[in-house]
């Protein structure tokens, strides 16, 4: 990589180092932060991990969690600290996220900061506002990449039980298990070499996984025999979950985790979406086949982005008019197939 040895020298003197990754951080960004927050500690860096949001328990597991930082603007104490730590820094990597917009009000303070930023990403169209870029859009994950990092750096005997477990979940999850058209033989040949520094695939499995809530379980439950509409004409299924429903199930960060996939299962559906209420207005999950780009519904109609069968966005409209802008733009493209079969 084109920074690696830069930076390695850079790492060679003690440094003060901020890492951050993007609002409600899924397990590739915690699991990719708290790895590379593992190792860095090991060569003596003085390290911390900041979130912009909280993010679901069944990532609390990972080794260093106790010791994240979450940015909340209603806490006077934890704004002085992460506003201290970001003033403070050498270094702040940004992981698992391509624009300074991604991680919010965060965002300012580290676009703000005097310290060397270090960019690692597997998103499309980066901002390019870092001093080192270690981006690639065909990694399968930014775990991943910070595995190739440390390789690139001849650094990867600081891997221990506890990054490796990290980043392997980071993986994971990112490849659908494995499952996705990401997943490269390169995925794999990563994957082996964690579980030989001692990753326990099983237990992490467990932990993500089958650890679930009550509540979450009856609100999966609910979801697909209640909420789920299926659009045979459009090849397309999708959920709609207002924050009454939210309510009702006491839904908690990480609950709507992964239910957008279940529509995408449905035989004859390529399209797949979630769209769910919340206090900042409608948040969209996308998901489709290999043929079909939903990214480019994401960022050209809903303010969002990410993969080309994975991909992100918000609305502000409400949720029923949001459902049906959706659906108006599948239905006036179906004949000519418009930034959808494109990529």
């Amino acid at each position: 990589m084109e920074y690696t040895q830069a930076l390695k020298k850079k790492l060679e003197n003690p440094q003060r180092i901020v890492i951050t990754t993007h609002h409600k951080p899924d397990a590739d960004a915690l699991g990719s932060s708290l790895g590379l927050a593992g190792y860095l500690k090991k060569r003596g860096h003085e390290v911390q991990v900041i979130t912009p949001s909280d993010y679901p328990g069944f990532l609390h597991w990972m080794k260093g969690n106790d010791e994240v930082l979450i940015y909340d603007e209603k806490d006077s104490g934890i704004m002085g600290k992460i506003t201290e730590k970001v003033s403070d820094a050498d270094l702040i990597f940004c992981l698992d996220f391509s624009c300074l917009s991604r991680i919010n009000g965060l965002g300012e303070l580290v676009e703000k900061a005097d310290a060397e930023k270090v960019l690692i990403d597997h998103h499309q169209n980066p901002q390019h506002f870092a001093d080192y870029e270690f981006w690639d859009t065909g990694a399968a994950a930014t775990a991943e990449l910070v595995y190739d990092l440390l390789v690139d750096m001849d650094e990867v005997d600081l891997i221990d039980v506890d990054i490796a477990e990290a980043l392997y979940a980071g993986i994971m999850t990112d490849t659908g298990s494995f499952r996705h058209s990401n997943t490269t033989k390169h995925v794999h040949e990563v994957v082996g070499e964690l579980i030989g520094y001692g990753a326990d695939i099983n237990r992490v499995s467990r932990l993500v996984y089958d650890n679930n809530s009550p509540e979450r379980m009856k609100f999966l439950g609910w979801a697909l025999y209640e909420n789920l509409t299926i659009v045979p004409d459009l090849e397309t299924a999708y959920f709609a979950i207002s924050a009454e429903d939210l309510t009702r199930f006491n839904s908690k960060t990480g609950d709507t985790e992964g239910i957008v996939n279940y529509a995408l299962g449905i035989e004859g559906v390529k399209i797949a979406a979630m769209f769910t209420e919340r206090e900042e207005g409608v948040k969209i999950s996308f998901r489709s086949v290999t043929e079909i780009a939903v990214n480019e519904i994401a960022s050209e109609h809903f303010d969002g982005g990410g993969h080309k069968n994975a991909a992100g966005g918000k609305s502000d409209l409400p949720l029923e008019e949001t459902v049906d802008k959706f659906l108006n733009l599948l239905r006036e493209n179906k004949k000519e197939k418009i930034k959808l079969h494109t990529n």
